[in-house]
Parts: C-alpha cells; structure tokens; sequence
C-alpha cells in the first residue's frame, strides 16, 4: 500500500516530467543549434565555392550561378530547358500536370514547333528535355544532344565553324558521376561563357 502511495504522489509531483523535458531541450540545442552552426562552417571552409552558392564571377561581376539555370534570348547562345518556374530559384517547382493533361500537350506541340523552327531541325528529332520543365524548374544543364541540336544555329549566328562550336560542347559535357550516377549533361551558362571567351579572342 506505501508502495502504491509513493507512486502516485510521484505522478502527482509531475517527476516523469522532468527527464523528458531536459531530453528534449538536450536535442533542440544539439539538432537545432548546434549541428547546423558545425555543418554551416565546416561546409563553409571545406567548400568555400558551393557553400557560397557556386556563383560564377566574370571582370568582378557575378553573372550566375552554376547551380541555377537563365534564360538567354539572343540567338547567339544555347538555351536551357524550359522553366515551370520562371527560371526564379525562390519559386522552384515543375508543372505538375499529368502527360494526359490537355494543357501541357498543347504546351509541348507550341514549344516543340518553336524550338524546331528555331534550331532548323524536324520536330520529331528533338531531345524531351529542350520541350519539358525539370522538376525544380531551374535544372542548368541539357543534354549533348540537347546542346549538339543548337550547334549549327549558335554557330551560324557567332560566325564561327560548327565544328569549333561543337568541340567546346563536348570540352563541357560532364560524364556522369562516379560513372554511374546522372547522365551526362552540358552546362548551359558555363557553355555560354565559354562561347563568348572565344568569340572575344577571335
């Protein structure tokens, strides 16, 4: 009976309590503060460069990011895939329609005759990823032969051999990681700095 007595005044006292709450605050501290400040700074000396965002630099200026994907108007560049996003890294999202969705048929039929008619290449031959939105919407790479589609157009428009223009796309062209991670891809902003080193050095 003193046995049973005990316990509940304990249960009344609110004893169980106090472990679980200083369990608790323990693992905030530790979860919350500490490792993320530990992982910040050592992320931060050990990869300076991405824990800055991979920012690109060029004559002092930052013109991008080798992370995030722009959109390039004159015809004198490679284009990106296209962005459910606006190409806004702080709106990140893809389409979220269904392949069956009317809307998004009626978005690659228009996009897939622009870029045809863009690169002067028949419709059917274009690789998906030139006519459909990556999953973040900002993906900066495409594929070689997203990027050998665009050779002939970027050439003609820069006034330099195709075949030049199709050597600094496959100098650019990243294997895939460990040999086995990803597909290869070309990364359309450093393809595009590249194009323009070279056009000035001409």
């Amino acid at each position: 009976m003193n046995a049973v007595k005990s316990t509940r005044k304990l249960d009344n006292d609110g004893g169980g309590a106090w472990p679980a709450l200083a369990g608790s605050s323990l693992f905030v501290v530790i979860c919350g503060l500490v490792y993320p400040t530990v992982a910040t700074l050592l992320g931060g000396w050990l990869f300076p460069h991405q824990a800055g965002g991979s920012l690109i630099e060029r004559d002092g200026r930052v013109v991008g990011s080798s992370l995030v994907a722009q959109p390039f108007a004159d015809t004198r560049y490679f284009q990106p895939r296209p962005s459910a996003a606006s190409f806004d890294p702080r709106a990140l999202s893809g389409s979220n329609l269904a392949s069956s969705n009317p809307a998004l048929r009626e978005r690659l039929a228009k996009d897939s005759a622009a870029v045809a008619t863009r690169d002067g290449v028949p419709a059917q031959s274009l690789p998906g990823d030139l006519i459909t939105a990556s999953a973040s919407g900002i993906d900066p790479h495409v594929s070689p032969a997203g990027a050998q589609i665009q050779v002939k157009r970027v050439a003609q428009a820069r006034g330099l051999p195709a075949d030049e223009v199709a050597a600094l796309v496959h100098r650019h062209t990243a294997r895939r990681t460990f040999g086995v991670l990803g597909e290869s891809r070309v990364n359309v902003l450093e393809l595009n700095l590249a194009l323009d080193e070279r056009s000035a050095g001409k």
